[in-house]
């Protein structure tokens, strides 16, 4: 049945409150908030950490925290705790959003408080716990039972119960890659050059983000706390843009679109056989996350071929993100192009669990089969009619202010007067 949500912040008092979902946000976390806090009988105990996990309020004195799961799930098992921190592994099983609310809710947040240059025993545990292979073994002692706080910002990711840490002990030796051992201790590798190095290696941009919060890249007497939030768009933007080089130097590709989506959000890339450049529209659906109005949002940035020099505050996280699964298929192709890239968010997306959904569902939608066109006109007509067929998008908002179809269909090319 299509009721609106009671919201338990209003419970109903207020029609005018109401938010128009089929599965209130809010009521998600509440309900897993419960269902942990049962299991929550200790203020100290004996598990394996999947990640660490840095804050940034307070910077550059922040808290730092020793992420372990409460109880772990039978369906999972010992063996598989690297599950509760593992985007890649959530999007590939196509694991629903109450299943992720769980997972991320699940996991004890055991802080301290840290200055960003400062070094000491519990900084050096959760340095070994993010370049760690495998969860790692600890003993935790907090100073009061772990309590949960109901957040109700809609950008942020669902959190688990979080108590200050008094001790930890590692109490197993960490299993590190001699790979990343190597890149560790080299103290004259900067940052930029290490993320880089580790990406090419193997290691994804969730491992690389972690082994960069915890202040374990750079050089020697620069290394710092970098926040999670922060370090997750330092990935994809460095990732990024090291295949931005590779890929100015390819032939020009095809008209190509790509189609594809995760947890209620959607990616069209089209792609235009031109030079490198980048535009993303993200459009935010009547009632859905982050526009609870019943008008069509949108927000978008751009950048041309020779990148961009200021944050993309429009998009912001969600800008990176989806621009490196872009890159990634261009340079799997070994060919350039202007890529328009929509993303269109739909009541679906009930709960926001971060930035790394947009990752996940644009890299969905490149990994897709794609539809080639033998023109310009071809490709955006069909889009046109997939965003109004699917969602009820006049596409033209899109195509007449973009830039890239500006630059596309009026930008008069060097080629054009070589004849």
């Amino acid at each position: 049945m299509n009721i609106k949500s009671k919201c338990i912040l209003c419970k109903g008092r207020d029609p005018q409150r109401y938010c128009g979902r089929m599965y209130c946000p809010i009521f998600a976390k509440a309900e897993s908030m419960f269902r942990i806090s049962k299991k929550i009988t200790k203020k100290d105990f004996f598990g394996e950490s999947p990640s660490p996990f840095v804050g940034r309020y307070g910077y550059p004195c922040v808290n730092v925290g020793i992420l372990s799961p409460v109880d772990v799930d039978n369906d999972i098992g010992q063996d598989n705790i690297w599950k509760y921190d593992a985007p890649r592994y959530w999007a590939s099983a196509d694991y629903k959003i109450p299943q992720i609310i769980d997972f991320r809710s699940s996991l004890i947040n055991s802080r301290f408080k840290a200055g960003v240059m400062e070094t000491n025993k519990l900084v050096e545990i959760s340095q070994e716990i993010g370049m760690a292979s495998k969860p790692v073994e600890v003993e935790i002692n907090l100073e009061q039972k772990p309590q949960f706080r109901i957040n109700n910002e809609s950008y942020l990711a669902p959190t688990g119960p979080n108590a200050k840490l008094m001790k930890a002990k590692i109490t197993s030796n960490p299993r590190i890659d001699t790979r990343v051992d190597k890149i560790v201790s080299d103290t004259d590798f900067k940052s930029h050059d290490a993320m880089i190095s580790l990406y090419r290696k193997g290691f994804d941009e969730n491992f690389v983000s972690k082994i960069l919060s915890v202040g374990n890249l750079g050089i020697k007497g620069r290394r710092k706390l970098v926040p999670t939030r922060w370090s997750i768009t330092a990935a994809d933007d460095t990732i990024g843009k090291d295949m931005i080089q590779k890929v100015r130097d390819y032939k020009h590709s095809n008209y190509l679109s790509f189609f594809g989506s995760f947890l209620g959000n959607y990616y069209i890339a089209l792609c235009f056989p031109d030079c490198w450049s980048y535009e993303l529209f993200e459009t935010y659906m009547p009632n859905a996350s982050w526009n609870q109005s019943e008008e069509l949002q949108y927000t978008t940035d751009y950048e041309p071929y020779s990148g961009r020099k200021e944050y993309a505050y429009n998009c912001a996280g969600g800008y990176y993100a989806a621009r490196l699964p872009v890159v990634e298929k261009l340079d799997s192709m070994k060919r350039q192009a202007a890529v328009l890239v929509i993303r269109v968010i739909t009541g679906e997306y009930t709960a926001p669990l971060g930035v790394w959904v947009c990752r996940e569902a644009a890299r969905k939608a490149m990994e897709s089969k794609p539809i080639e066109f033998a023109s310009r006109e071809l490709m955006i007509r069909y889009a046109k009619s997939l965003l109004k067929k699917k969602f009820g998008i006049d596409g033209d908002i899109f195509f007449k202010k973009s830039r890239i179809i500006e630059n596309v269909t009026q930008q008069a090319k060097i080629t054009q007067f070589l004849a």
